[in-house]
Parts: C-alpha cells; structure tokens; sequence
C-alpha cells in the first residue's frame, strides 16, 4: 500500500467515526439505539448515499477486519460457566427455534417465488439471532446474569455453533453428498474442540503468567485471536478448499476458549475500547453496503415481520414448554428477534459462491437492519412490553410442562419473602429456622431450589422480577420481604409491587452502589444493603469491641470458619446434587428408550 492509499484509508476511517459521532450524538439525544446512528452514518457517506467513500474494496476490508474482531470479543463475553444452570433450555431452546425458524423460514420463501437454494440461504439467515446486539444491550442494561439473559446467552451459543457448521457445509453444497456433508460438519466440530482443549490445558499457564501485566494480557489475547483465526483458515483450506468464514469464525471460537478464565474481566475491559471501535466501523461499513432502494421492498416487510413476531412467539412456546414463566419466555423471545451478523456471512458466501444474487444479500442486509433496530426497542422496554401483554399471555399457559420445582403453602399470612438465598440468602434462611418464623424462598438457580424441597424448606423457582411469582408467594400477606440481588430494575418493580399490595410490609433490598440504594430508598424500601459499607460497619464493630482482646477475635475466627466450612459444604452438595439427579434422568430416559 503506496502513501496515497494510506492516506485514503485513513481519511475513510477518520470520516467513518467524524460522522458516526455526530449521528450518535442525536442517538443519544433522542434516546436511540447507537447501532441505528452507525448505520445511518454508513448509508449517508456510502456509495448509495453522499458517495464520500466508493472504494468497495476498502469497505469490504473494515468489514471484515470489524467483524473478526467483533466475533471475538462475542466469543469473549459468552462465559459457559455461566451457563449451567439453564444448559438444558439453552439447548432445547437454541435447535428447536433453529428447526421450527428455518422450516418457516424456507417454505415462506418458497411460496414468495424463490427457488429453493435461495429459500435456503434466506431461512438459514431469518434462522440466527446477533449475538452482538443482544450482548450488547443486555449488557448495557445489566441483565447478563438475570435468568433470562442466561438462556438467551445458552440459546446464542447453540446457534452459532450450529451456524459455524452450516458455514463449513455451504462450501460443500453445490457437489453436496453424505460424505461432504459429513466433512464438513467434522471439521467444524474439530475446530470447536480445538478451541475447547487449547482453553483448558494449553492456555492456562500462558494466560496466568500474562495476567502478571495487564498490557501483556492484553496482546496475549489479541495474538491468541489472530494465531486461530490463521489457523482456521488453514483448516478450512485443507479439509474443505475453501476459506471464505474461516477467519470469522476462528475469531469467536478464540473468544469463547478464553471467556472461561478468571481473568477474562481485565481482558473485556482493556478491549472494550478496541470494541466500540470497531463496533462503530463495522455498522457504517454495513450501511455503505445498503441501497436505498431494493425492488423486494415488501418482501423484505413480510420477512422482517415473521422475524420480528415469529421468533418470540416459538422462544415462547419452547420456554413454557420446560416449564418457564411468562415474563422469562417473553423477554427471552423479545431479546432474539432479530437476525445476526453470522447472517450477512452466510449471504457473503453465498454471493461469492454464485450461489444467490446480490439482491439477497441486499435483501437480508435490509432485514437486519430494520429488525436490528426494533428489537433494540424490544429489549430495551422490554419489562414495559411485558406489563402491556400480561393479560394476553395466559393462552400459554397450556403449552407449559410443570418442573415442579415449587414447595410453598397456599395462603401463607405474616410470613418473610427471600429473594436469592446463595451467600447472604443462606445466612439469613438459618436465623429465620432459629426463630421460627414462617418464610418462603425465591431462587432462579434449579439445584438450589431442589436442595431446599428435600429440607422441607417453602420454596419456588422464579425470578424477582417476574410478577406472576410475586403472585403466587402471597406478597400481599407478608411482613417482611428481603431481596440479596443487586439488580437495580428487578428490586424497583418488588418495592412497586409490594407497596401496592402490602403498604405496611417491611422491604429490604440490595444495592450495587450508593446511587442505586439512595434510588430504592426514594422508591420506598425501608433499608438497603449495601455490602461494602456494611462489612465497614462489621469490621468497626469488631475493633471497638474486641481491639484489645484477641480471644474475643480468636472466638469470631472460629464461628466465621465454621460458616465458610458450612457454605462450602452447602455449596458441594447442590453440585453433587445436580449430578445425581442427572444421572437419573439420564437412566429414566434410558429406560424409556
């Protein structure tokens, strides 16, 4: 690249972001989503817009470089670990909204008059949800780790493992035999557990030594994305001839193999910067690629419909099924209604395989776009979409499966409501059993729930901030109501809840921070934990009562150990516990079989 071509990109890239800032800026003003500012920048500047950048080649390289990046930081932020407790839904969830959403997909496209290689491509891409932006949001409104972002995070990891392998097969479907199909299906699965091995038994020693420097665990993680992704294409090269995804996808299973690491927080944090970076390049570098016009401008309404309806009405039907509330199902279908970037790979190749026309790609770019952008509104008024519909979601109710995961007494009067019981929760269950107060127990973790039924403990399977469970633990009749998660939004709507039901009953809550606990407090709770300024108080308790008598501290050590010891144990049977009861159903199932 000669100084003229140098200075070329680099005003493209300075002009891309000049641009995007200022649409950003009227984003935020007007309290939009960024990605809609990005791509409306793209489209203005691009080819089919104020034409300030033509060079395709130059988009097509931002493009690519952006995405690789971006799949990787993807892979980075979907943590399996995180992913136990909900690892049957996610993959009942992730290949049955995969079949169902494909086979609509495909037959729509075939009654709109697409031959059938076409209607394949188009179901395949109307089939994936982005992980980015769901990721993204879900992040941005803290909800990662509430009990529907984590089957939403299980179901995204299940379709872009299925995704990776239908990119390896697409190389193979113009000659398609069982013997190609099953190739590439291998070579995609070998990449996998690749990627699994190398995170647990190579990386380990070089990510720990890394960690000594926070800027060499950063280039650690940037190099280890571009050593598989080259190899990657190596692999794609040898087995199937052709490397066309190989680098997207060696860049997500690099992401994916470190996201397990305790040090993965430090390596998100430094590469935040580096992400919305490239976040910004790779949407503008989308909307240089859209035309204003498509001559399939209703088909691309009918299809952004079925997406936009669809694909939360099957989520829905799929997490009743295993027996999820309404409120979870819902928010969990609203989060993926919309397709991905995995998308626009597919219809990449397909183009360059001479397999579709550009019109498809134009087609499924403009469907990412417009479902992109209402599922932003989705997740982002997500609870407000779910208070509207509440009425209307009782006709699922039959399509639900009991988990029977619920041991509580009908009509329980002045009793205590405890929402979350792992740590502080467990604590707290144990000083009630001492004093023999009537309470009931609200988790989102199965095996704890499970745990507490054979201790004869009342408890249910529910999310805080699901209403039909605050229904059914009879929050009207309760004189205290404790909430140990931190989640801002969830512990909002329990105080709503029960001030509207129960004026008097006593609210305690947990906050992250001090302006989320001045935030409950002006909403009405009537005290708020805030775990570092209480174990500040603990600790001055402790040296203005036992600073001169190191007996008394000898005594508080041993009780504080004998607690650990007991959580701990605590902790080991809910683990042993969830084997064993899936090593029965497994033999049920077996027997069935």
């Amino acid at each position: 690249m000669d100084g003229i071509e140098s200075m070329v990109l680099l005003w493209d890239i300075g002009l891309i972001i000049l641009v995007s800032a200022m649409f950003a800026f009227l984003a935020k003003f007007f309290k939009q989503p960024l990605i809609l500012a990005y791509v409306v920048a793209g489209i203005v500047i691009g080819p089919f817009g104020l034409k300030l950048i033509t060079e395709q080649s130059i988009i097509q390289i931002l493009a690519e470089l952006g995405i690789a990046f971006l799949l990787f930081m993807v892979g980075l932020e979907l943590n399996i670990g995180r992913l136990k407790d909900v690892g049957k839904v996610s993959v009942g969830c992730g290949l049955g909204q995969i079949v169902i959403t494909f086979t609509l997909g495909f037959l729509l496209a075939i009654s709109l008059g697409f031959t059938q290689i076409e209607s394949f491509y188009i179901g395949l891409a109307l089939t994936i949800s982005s992980t980015l932006i769901v990721i993204k949001l879900l992040s941005d409104k803290g909800e990662l780790d509430t009990l529907h972002g984590k089957i939403v995070l299980g179901t995204l990891l299940i379709q872009d493992l299925v995704t990776i392998m239908a990119l390896a097969i697409l190389t193979t479907i113009e000659s398609i035999s069982f013997v190609s199909i099953i190739t590439a299906i291998v070579t995609a699965l070998s990449l996998v557990v690749v990627a699994i091995v190398m995170g647990k038994y190579v990386l380990p020693p070089i990510v720990w030594f890394a960690a000594r420097s926070v800027e060499l665990l950063f280039l650690t993680a940037l190099a280890w994305c571009f050593v598989f992704a080259a190899f990657s294409h190596i692999v794609f090269t040898e087995f199937l001839g052709f490397a066309g995804s190989a680098i997207c996808i060696g860049s997500f299973l690099a992401g994916v193999s470190l996201a397990a690491f305790p040090q993965n927080l430090e390596i998100v944090g430094r590469i935040r910067s580096l992400k919305d970076f490239f976040v910004t390049i790779f949407f503008a570098s989308l909307g240089m690629q859209v035309p204003l016009y498509i001559p399939l401008i209703k088909t691309m309404i009918l299809f952004s419909v079925f997406v936009l309806i669809g694909t939360p009405i099957i989520m829905m039907l799929i997490c009743r099924h295993f027996g999820y509330g309404n409120r979870t199902s819902l928010l969990t279908g609203l989060a993926l209604a919309q397709i991905s970037e995995f998308s626009l790979i597919i219809t990449t190749q397909g183009v360059s395989f001479e397999h579709i026309s550009p019109e498809i790609f134009h087609l499924v770019t403009w469907i990412t776009l417009v479902t992109g952008t209402v599922s932003s509104y989705y997740i982002l008024h997500s609870e407000s979409i779910y208070n509207w519909m509440l009425p209307h979601l009782r006709i699922f109710n039959r399509f639900s499966r009991s988990t029977a995961l619920e041991d509580i007494p009908r009509n329980t009067k002045r009793h205590v409501i405890v929402f979350g019981c792992d740590r502080m929760g467990s604590v707290i269950i144990k000083t009630l059993q001492a004093m023999k107060k009537k309470f009931v127990v609200v988790d989102l973790n199965p095996e704890i729930i499970k745990l507490l039924m054979t201790q004869k403990i009342p408890s249910i399977y529910g999310d805080v901030g699901d209403i039909e469970i605050l229904e059914r633990v009879d929050l009207q009749y309760a004189d205290v109501v404790v909430s140990t998660i931190p989640r801002i939004n969830e512990n909002l709507l329990l105080i709503e809840e029960t001030r509207k039901r129960n004026p008097d009953s006593i609210i305690i809550a947990t906050a992250r921070n001090v302006n989320d606990a001045l935030t409950l407090y002006n909403k009405g709770a009537d005290y708020v934990i805030l775990p570092q300024i209480l174990c500040g108080e603990k600790i001055s308790d402790f040296l203005m009562d036992y600073m001169l008598n190191k007996t008394e501290f000898s005594y508080m050590k041993k009780k504080h150990i004998i607690q650990l010891e007991s959580q701990r144990r605590l902790n080991q049977l809910i683990k042993y516990n969830s084997s064993f009861l899936s090593l029965i159903e497994r033999k049920i199932e077996g027997r069935n079989y």
